[in-house]
């Protein structure tokens, strides 16, 4: 495994982070089993991945638990655990949102669902328009003074927000963000438009979400054939609105470098984000261990420029998306 710096910060992280939406109940594409999720915790764990991203929403709260139970005997100090907060935790008034009490309410929450003493990066999960930035960012600075949070970090927002957010920061004297999360990949790059150039000025760290677009990335659609059942795209739309003529065009030259390099087209699509000098670590979704061990694989495959210009060639970036105005 390899690692690196989150952002400007000394955290070390692995260049790849387990991402543990998939570890609950609430969805039939997740893994819907609780043992098979530890067992591949332990996996990616043994394999060298210190860097777990949840939220408090996903399975409303029981993927946090999932992480907790896989992370009890394991050395603490070595992991860097992520969660997020935003979404509801449940019908009524303050059960959402950015408010100071939401946000350290629903710390605690995580906090016991981890079964951990501190989150190493508590992030906010979307940008809210009725609570005052500067309200969530004392929240989360609140944290950070009582030892409850290490780092801080956001998703998910238009550059301007980022940047007023990180302003406020600077000016009120709170926890600054340490990393965004984007959903980015080689065919949804609309974040270069957006948010990686306010990362890369700032020396906030990148951890993309989505980095196989759902699936689409991993070459197991093809054209004007049906979609496999048991698929994401076969319960919803966030993979299928990605079957369009640039993207699978996009996906024909991962392919071809794939069959070049005798890797798969998952791999070349990881190894272009982790080619991305503005990228720390993809947040990689697998609900199997061969697909674990296929992510982890990525490491070990290199492009060249010409790889990479073939790759992007056929989309240009623009914010915002279309089908995400």
């Amino acid at each position: 495994m390899e690692y690196t710096y989150l952002g400007d910060t000394g955290l070390e992280v692995s260049r790849l982070c387990l991402g543990c939406m998939n570890f609950g109940s609430s969805a039939e594409w997740m893994m819907n089993d609780r043992q098979a999720s530890l067992d591949l915790l332990d996996s990616a764990l043994d394999a060298g991945i210190n860097f777990l991203d949840t939220a408090n929403a996903y399975s409303r709260g029981e993927s946090e638990e999932i992480v907790g139970e896989a992370i009890a005997e394991r050395d603490r100090e070595k992991l860097a655990i992520a969660t997020k907060v935003y979404f509801p935790m449940g019908d009524g008034p303050n059960k959402s949102g950015l408010s100071r009490k939401h946000i350290i309410d629903q710390a605690h929450a995580s906090l016991d669902r981890l079964g951990t003493d501190y989150i190493d990066l508590y992030q906010i999960h979307r940008w809210d328009d009725g609570v005052p930035i500067e309200e969530a960012l004392s929240a989360l600075d609140h944290l950070v003074e009582e030892g409850l949070v290490r780092y801080v970090g956001a998703s998910t927002m238009s550059s301007y927000q980022f940047t007023k957010a990180l302003y406020t920061a600077d000016v009120e004297n709170l926890e600054r963000f340490a990393c965004m999360q984007p959903e980015y990949n080689a065919v949804d790059r609309h974040e270069e438009a957006n948010l990686l150039p306010v990362c890369e000025g700032e020396g906030v760290g990148v951890v993309p979400w989505s980095p196989l677009a759902g699936g689409f990335l991993t070459g197991k659609y093809e054209r004007d054939a049906e979609v496999p059942a048991g698929t994401r795209a076969n319960s919803d739309e966030y993979t299928s609105n990605r079957f369009t003529d640039e993207n699978w065009a996009v996906l024909d030259a991962i392919r071809a470098i794939a069959d070049e390099k005798g890797a798969t087209p998952a791999q070349v699509s990881l190894a272009w984000l982790l080619h991305k000098p503005v990228v720390d670590a993809p947040i990689i979704g697998p609900r199997r261990l061969d697909h674990l061990e296929e992510n982890v694989g990525a490491l070990d495959v290199a492009l060249s420029d010409d790889d990479i210009e073939r790759i992007e060639a056929p989309k240009t970036p623009r914010w915002p998306a279309p089908g995400k105005d």
